[in-house]
Protein backbone atom coordinates (compact mmCIF):
# COMPACT_ATOMS: atom_id res chain seq x y z
CA UNK A 1 0.00 0.00 0.00
CA UNK A 2 2.95 2.18 0.59
CA UNK A 3 4.50 1.42 -2.12
CA UNK A 4 1.20 2.16 -4.59
CA UNK A 5 0.86 5.60 -2.53
CA UNK A 6 4.43 6.80 -3.10
CA UNK A 7 4.06 5.09 -7.14
CA UNK A 8 1.05 7.15 -7.34
CA UNK A 9 2.88 10.62 -5.87
CA UNK A 10 5.33 10.19 -8.54
CA UNK A 11 3.17 10.22 -11.15
CA UNK A 12 1.57 13.41 -9.95
CA UNK A 13 4.79 14.78 -9.31
CA UNK A 14 6.11 14.32 -12.75
CA UNK A 15 2.57 15.18 -14.40
CA UNK A 16 2.92 18.53 -12.50
CA UNK A 17 5.84 18.70 -13.90
CA UNK A 18 5.63 18.30 -16.98
CA UNK A 19 2.44 20.49 -16.90
CA UNK A 20 4.96 23.19 -16.01
CA UNK A 21 7.74 23.20 -18.03
CA UNK A 22 4.68 22.72 -21.12
CA UNK A 23 3.53 25.71 -20.12
CA UNK A 24 6.72 27.65 -19.27
CA UNK A 25 7.56 26.32 -23.11
CA UNK A 26 4.41 28.78 -24.95
CA UNK A 27 6.25 31.84 -25.17
CA UNK A 28 5.18 34.28 -27.71
CA UNK A 29 7.40 36.81 -29.17
CA UNK A 30 5.73 40.44 -30.00
CA UNK A 31 7.32 43.41 -30.71
CA UNK A 32 5.40 46.67 -29.70
CA UNK A 33 5.15 50.27 -29.53
CA UNK A 34 6.53 51.77 -26.15
CA UNK A 35 3.01 53.78 -25.57
CA UNK A 36 1.10 50.25 -24.88
CA UNK A 37 3.95 49.78 -22.36
CA UNK A 38 4.57 52.83 -21.35
CA UNK A 39 0.60 53.40 -20.66
CA UNK A 40 0.19 50.50 -18.37
CA UNK A 41 -1.91 48.82 -21.06
CA UNK A 42 0.03 45.32 -21.57
CA UNK A 43 0.80 44.98 -17.62
CA UNK A 44 -2.98 44.85 -17.66
CA UNK A 45 -3.96 42.89 -20.88
CA UNK A 46 -1.15 40.18 -20.93
CA UNK A 47 -1.19 38.47 -16.90
CA UNK A 48 -4.36 37.88 -17.87
CA UNK A 49 -4.15 36.09 -21.15
CA UNK A 50 -1.65 34.02 -19.45
CA UNK A 51 -4.02 33.34 -16.84
CA UNK A 52 -6.45 32.23 -19.66
CA UNK A 53 -4.33 30.38 -22.30
CA UNK A 54 -1.12 29.40 -20.29
CA UNK A 55 1.12 31.66 -22.92
CA UNK A 56 3.33 34.00 -21.85
CA UNK A 57 4.44 37.07 -23.70
CA UNK A 58 7.79 38.60 -24.08
CA UNK A 59 7.46 42.28 -25.05
CA UNK A 60 10.10 43.93 -26.91
CA UNK A 61 9.01 47.83 -26.62
CA UNK A 62 10.60 50.22 -29.13
CA UNK A 63 9.67 52.85 -31.95
CA UNK A 64 6.83 51.76 -34.30
CA UNK A 65 9.52 51.52 -37.14
CA UNK A 66 11.75 49.09 -34.96
CA UNK A 67 9.28 46.89 -34.32
CA UNK A 68 8.19 46.70 -37.91
CA UNK A 69 11.99 46.17 -38.50
CA UNK A 70 11.71 43.09 -36.37
CA UNK A 71 8.63 41.64 -37.98
CA UNK A 72 10.54 42.13 -41.43
CA UNK A 73 13.80 40.07 -39.83
CA UNK A 74 11.64 37.44 -38.80
CA UNK A 75 12.72 37.78 -35.17
CA UNK A 76 9.06 37.87 -33.54
CA UNK A 77 5.95 36.02 -34.12
CA UNK A 78 3.80 39.35 -34.18
CA UNK A 79 3.71 42.86 -33.82
CA UNK A 80 1.43 45.38 -32.19
CA UNK A 81 2.10 48.79 -33.39
CA UNK A 82 0.38 52.33 -34.99
CA UNK A 83 1.25 53.69 -37.83
CA UNK A 84 -1.67 52.15 -40.44
CA UNK A 85 0.39 53.23 -43.18
CA UNK A 86 3.68 51.11 -42.19
CA UNK A 87 1.32 48.31 -41.39
CA UNK A 88 -0.83 48.12 -44.56
CA UNK A 89 2.92 47.86 -46.17
CA UNK A 90 4.18 45.57 -43.96
CA UNK A 91 1.16 43.30 -45.23
CA UNK A 92 1.48 43.94 -48.61
CA UNK A 93 4.97 43.11 -48.89
CA UNK A 94 3.94 39.33 -47.31
CA UNK A 95 5.96 40.42 -44.00
CA UNK A 96 2.41 40.16 -42.10
CA UNK A 97 -0.74 37.81 -42.51
CA UNK A 98 -3.26 40.53 -42.07
CA UNK A 99 -3.69 43.71 -39.63
CA UNK A 100 -6.38 43.36 -37.14
CA UNK A 101 -7.87 46.62 -35.88
CA UNK A 102 -7.60 46.84 -31.94
CA UNK A 103 -7.83 49.84 -30.94
CA UNK A 104 -7.39 53.94 -30.90
CA UNK A 105 -6.78 56.49 -28.96
CA UNK A 106 -5.30 59.84 -29.89
CA UNK A 107 -2.52 62.38 -30.00
CA UNK A 108 -1.98 65.40 -28.80
CA UNK A 109 0.31 68.43 -28.53
CA UNK A 110 1.36 69.14 -25.14
CA UNK A 111 3.10 72.10 -23.93
CA UNK A 112 4.01 74.80 -21.05
CA UNK A 113 1.14 76.80 -19.55
CA UNK A 114 2.93 79.97 -21.19
CA UNK A 115 1.82 78.87 -23.93
CA UNK A 116 4.28 81.18 -26.23
CA UNK A 117 2.69 79.90 -29.51
CA UNK A 118 -0.37 80.81 -28.58
CA UNK A 119 -1.95 77.35 -29.88
CA UNK A 120 -4.09 76.78 -26.72
CA UNK A 121 -7.85 75.21 -27.63
CA UNK A 122 -6.30 74.53 -31.47
CA UNK A 123 -7.43 71.57 -32.88
CA UNK A 124 -6.20 72.29 -36.42
CA UNK A 125 -2.17 70.14 -35.74
CA UNK A 126 -0.89 71.54 -38.72
CA UNK A 127 -1.89 75.06 -37.82
CA UNK A 128 -0.45 74.92 -34.27
CA UNK A 129 2.55 73.36 -35.63
CA UNK A 130 3.23 76.40 -38.06
CA UNK A 131 2.48 78.85 -35.25
CA UNK A 132 5.20 76.77 -33.32
CA UNK A 133 7.59 77.23 -36.34
CA UNK A 134 6.71 80.82 -36.74
CA UNK A 135 7.21 81.88 -32.99
CA UNK A 136 10.51 79.89 -33.40
CA UNK A 137 9.55 77.92 -29.62
CA UNK A 138 11.10 74.71 -28.75
CA UNK A 139 9.54 71.77 -29.80
CA UNK A 140 11.11 68.84 -28.97
CA UNK A 141 10.51 65.12 -31.22
CA UNK A 142 11.41 62.04 -30.33
CA UNK A 143 13.15 61.43 -33.42
CA UNK A 144 13.25 57.58 -33.33
CA UNK A 145 11.41 56.37 -36.29
CA UNK A 146 8.27 55.69 -34.06
CA UNK A 147 4.59 55.83 -35.01
CA UNK A 148 4.54 58.59 -33.10
CA UNK A 149 7.57 60.12 -35.21
CA UNK A 150 5.69 59.09 -38.06
CA UNK A 151 2.13 60.94 -37.41
CA UNK A 152 4.60 64.19 -36.89
CA UNK A 153 6.25 64.36 -39.96
CA UNK A 154 2.62 63.80 -41.23
CA UNK A 155 1.53 66.76 -39.18
CA UNK A 156 4.55 69.19 -40.76
CA UNK A 157 3.78 68.09 -44.13
CA UNK A 158 0.23 69.10 -43.85
CA UNK A 159 1.72 72.06 -41.73
CA UNK A 160 2.86 74.11 -45.33
CA UNK A 161 6.12 74.58 -43.18
CA UNK A 162 9.34 73.93 -45.64
CA UNK A 163 10.84 70.85 -44.50
CA UNK A 164 14.55 69.87 -45.00
CA UNK A 165 15.88 65.62 -45.12
CA UNK A 166 17.87 64.67 -41.90
CA UNK A 167 20.04 61.74 -41.03
CA UNK A 168 20.10 61.24 -37.34
CA UNK A 169 22.11 58.43 -35.75
CA UNK A 170 19.91 57.02 -32.52
CA UNK A 171 21.35 54.17 -29.67
CA UNK A 172 18.98 51.21 -29.42
CA UNK A 173 20.18 48.79 -26.52
CA UNK A 174 23.74 49.32 -27.58
CA UNK A 175 23.68 49.35 -31.63
CA UNK A 176 24.00 53.08 -33.46
CA UNK A 177 21.05 52.85 -36.48
CA UNK A 178 20.89 55.34 -38.82
CA UNK A 179 17.81 56.86 -39.57
CA UNK A 180 16.21 59.39 -42.12
CA UNK A 181 13.33 62.03 -41.51
CA UNK A 182 11.62 65.13 -42.43
CA UNK A 183 11.44 68.45 -40.46
CA UNK A 184 11.23 71.91 -40.28
CA UNK A 185 14.06 74.26 -42.68
CA UNK A 186 16.60 76.26 -40.91
CA UNK A 187 14.88 75.17 -36.90
CA UNK A 188 18.26 74.12 -35.74
CA UNK A 189 17.54 76.91 -32.63
CA UNK A 190 14.07 75.88 -31.86
CA UNK A 191 13.60 72.14 -32.83
CA UNK A 192 15.36 69.51 -30.95
CA UNK A 193 15.10 65.98 -31.95
CA UNK A 194 16.64 63.48 -29.37
CA UNK A 195 16.01 60.04 -30.96
CA UNK A 196 14.31 58.36 -27.70
CA UNK A 197 11.18 57.01 -26.83
CA UNK A 198 7.86 59.18 -25.81
CA UNK A 199 8.62 58.97 -21.57
CA UNK A 200 12.45 60.27 -22.32
CA UNK A 201 10.63 63.27 -24.70
CA UNK A 202 7.82 64.40 -22.55
CA UNK A 203 10.38 64.51 -19.51
CA UNK A 204 12.86 66.55 -21.58
CA UNK A 205 10.01 69.01 -22.96
CA UNK A 206 9.28 69.31 -18.98
CA UNK A 207 12.92 69.96 -17.87
CA UNK A 208 13.06 72.90 -21.35
CA UNK A 209 9.50 73.93 -21.03
CA UNK A 210 9.23 72.97 -25.07
CA UNK A 211 6.15 71.43 -26.67
CA UNK A 212 5.96 67.99 -27.96
CA UNK A 213 3.21 65.52 -29.13
CA UNK A 214 2.68 62.48 -27.50
CA UNK A 215 0.08 60.00 -27.49
CA UNK A 216 -2.57 60.79 -24.86
CA UNK A 217 -2.46 57.28 -23.41
CA UNK A 218 1.45 58.24 -22.18
CA UNK A 219 0.61 61.99 -21.51
CA UNK A 220 -1.98 60.74 -18.81
CA UNK A 221 0.23 58.28 -17.21
CA UNK A 222 2.86 60.73 -17.20
CA UNK A 223 0.61 63.34 -15.95
CA UNK A 224 -1.62 61.73 -13.34
CA UNK A 225 0.28 58.70 -12.53
CA UNK A 226 3.31 60.65 -11.55
CA UNK A 227 4.94 62.39 -8.36
CA UNK A 228 5.16 65.57 -8.17
CA UNK A 229 2.87 65.74 -11.77
CA UNK A 230 3.87 66.42 -14.97
CA UNK A 231 2.94 70.33 -15.33
CA UNK A 232 2.99 70.12 -19.19
CA UNK A 233 -0.85 70.90 -20.75
CA UNK A 234 -2.82 69.38 -23.47
CA UNK A 235 -2.77 72.74 -25.89
CA UNK A 236 -4.10 71.11 -28.96
CA UNK A 237 -6.36 68.17 -29.07
CA UNK A 238 -9.30 66.91 -31.05
CA UNK A 239 -8.77 66.64 -35.06
CA UNK A 240 -8.90 64.50 -36.77
CA UNK A 241 -5.40 64.14 -38.38
CA UNK A 242 -4.72 63.53 -34.49
CA UNK A 243 -6.25 60.04 -34.43
CA UNK A 244 -4.23 56.99 -33.29
CA UNK A 245 -5.50 53.64 -34.01
CA UNK A 246 -3.18 50.43 -32.65
CA UNK A 247 -3.00 47.40 -35.23
CA UNK A 248 -1.92 43.80 -34.36
CA UNK A 249 -0.16 41.61 -37.23
CA UNK A 250 0.97 38.35 -36.92
CA UNK A 251 4.32 37.56 -38.86
CA UNK A 252 3.65 35.56 -41.66
CA UNK A 253 4.86 31.78 -41.54
CA UNK A 254 5.20 31.74 -45.19
CA UNK A 255 8.49 33.88 -44.82
CA UNK A 256 9.39 32.84 -41.82
CA UNK A 257 8.58 28.83 -40.98
CA UNK A 258 9.51 29.52 -37.59
CA UNK A 259 7.18 31.40 -36.30
CA UNK A 260 4.69 30.75 -33.24
CA UNK A 261 1.82 31.96 -35.81
CA UNK A 262 -1.37 29.52 -34.01
CA UNK A 263 0.02 31.04 -30.84
CA UNK A 264 0.09 34.46 -32.39
CA UNK A 265 -3.47 33.89 -33.51
CA UNK A 266 -4.84 32.73 -30.25
CA UNK A 267 -3.59 36.14 -28.70
CA UNK A 268 -5.15 38.33 -31.62
CA UNK A 269 -8.70 36.48 -31.17
CA UNK A 270 -8.49 36.78 -27.66
CA UNK A 271 -7.80 41.11 -27.91
CA UNK A 272 -10.12 41.19 -30.54
CA UNK A 273 -13.04 39.28 -28.14
CA UNK A 274 -15.26 40.57 -25.54
CA UNK A 275 -12.72 40.07 -22.49
CA UNK A 276 -9.90 41.83 -24.16
CA UNK A 277 -12.39 44.65 -25.68
CA UNK A 278 -13.82 45.28 -21.81
CA UNK A 279 -10.30 44.93 -20.37
CA UNK A 280 -9.03 47.87 -22.93
CA UNK A 281 -11.68 50.14 -22.60
CA UNK A 282 -12.05 49.69 -18.63
CA UNK A 283 -8.41 50.36 -18.51
CA UNK A 284 -7.95 53.89 -16.56
CA UNK A 285 -5.29 55.83 -14.60
CA UNK A 286 -6.81 58.75 -12.33
CA UNK A 287 -10.22 57.78 -13.86
CA UNK A 288 -9.48 58.41 -17.01
CA UNK A 289 -10.24 56.03 -20.33
CA UNK A 290 -6.79 55.99 -21.88
CA UNK A 291 -7.66 53.50 -24.76
CA UNK A 292 -11.20 52.57 -26.93
CA UNK A 293 -11.33 49.10 -28.30
CA UNK A 294 -11.92 48.92 -31.91
CA UNK A 295 -13.22 45.02 -32.72
CA UNK A 296 -16.57 44.89 -31.07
Amino acid sequence: MFRRIICMVSVLCLTCLWAGSATAGKVLKMSTTTSTQSSGLLDRLLPEFTKDTGITIKVIAKGTGAAIRDGQDGNVDVIFVHAKGREDKFVAEGYGTRRYAVMHNDFVIIGPVADPAGIKGMSDAGRALKKIAAAKALFVSRGDDSGTHTKEQFLWKNSGVSLAKQVQKIVRKGKEKEITFMMPENSDSWYRSIGQGMGKTITFAEEKQGYTMSDRGTYIKYKYGKTPALDLEVLCEGGAALANPYGIIPVNPEKFSHVQYDMAMEFVNWLLAEKGQKLIGDYRLEGKQLFFGDAL
